[in-house]
């Protein structure tokens, strides 16, 4: 299947920006395998937080795969910015837009991977005429615009349908999840075909971020085998 391989995306939200070249290679060490970005313009999400100059700078500072997350309203006049600026997937989410179909085929023609989000109330089935124009569907398990919160458990039925409905669509893509990640549940995510795991507060504020990281990698790989 294709994207079965298990891959870790730090959250830079939770990190220490003051410190943020540390902070990449401490996760680097760990092995991630992307650096995830959230965007945010105070409209969309009650939060305001990084753009386009930090994930140029981010650029500069590792080889990973930029994971950007574009909570913002109107994303289609931000995406051609974005890919410019060194982002390696950009993900958009279907409630912020009423021409998703475009903001995908943009993405795509820009040279960048493309992927579609989804918030807690918002039903997968949402999701039936793009999929396969999509590298990743990102299921949020917390309500976006802040970190720190606790994991919405309907997320994993959520993960579960796209599991069966992938390999139908365009050889299958990648399923990524977002909200209070960390090692209590990483394992029944992974079994329920999540391959992307965002996680920021879980590892960046442990007392080891190359630790956490290898942990949580180790468990859902773990975990893979035993997908259902």
């Amino acid at each position: 299947m294709a994207y079965a391989r298990i891959e870790i995306a730090p959250s830079i939200l939770a990190s220490n920006l003051a410190r943020l070249g540390h902070e990449i290679a401490a996760v680097e060490q760990g092995g991630a395998g992307a650096i995830h970005v959230d965007v945010m313009d105070g409209h969309f999400v009650p939060n305001i937080s990084l753009g386009i100059p930090v994930v140029e700078s981010l650029r500069k500072a590792t080889r990973l795969p930029l994971d950007v997350h574009l909570m913002i309203e109107r994303p289609e006049k931000y995406i051609e910015g974005f890919v410019r600026a060194g982002a390696s997937r950009v993900l958009v989410h279907q409630e912020a837009t009423v021409h998703l179909d475009r903001a995908l085929t943009m993405i795509r023609e820009q040279g960048a991977e493309a992927g579609v989000v989804i918030n807690p109330a918002t039903p997968v089935a949402t999701l039936a005429d793009v999929l396969n124009k999509v590298d990743t569907v990102l299921v949020m398990s917390v309500n976006p615009g802040f970190g720190g919160q606790q994991f919405i458990p309907g997320a994993i039925e959520k993960i579960r349908q796209l599991n069966q409905w992938r390999a139908s669509y365009n050889g299958g893509f990648r399923i990524e999840v977002d909200g209070g990640v960390d090692a209590a549940n990483v394992t029944e995510l992974a079994r329920a075909g999540v391959n992307t795991f965002v996680a920021g507060t879980s590892i960046f504020h442990a007392s080891d971020p190359a630790a956490a990281t290898r942990q949580l990698h180790k468990l859902a790989t773990e975990a893979l085998s035993q997908r259902v």
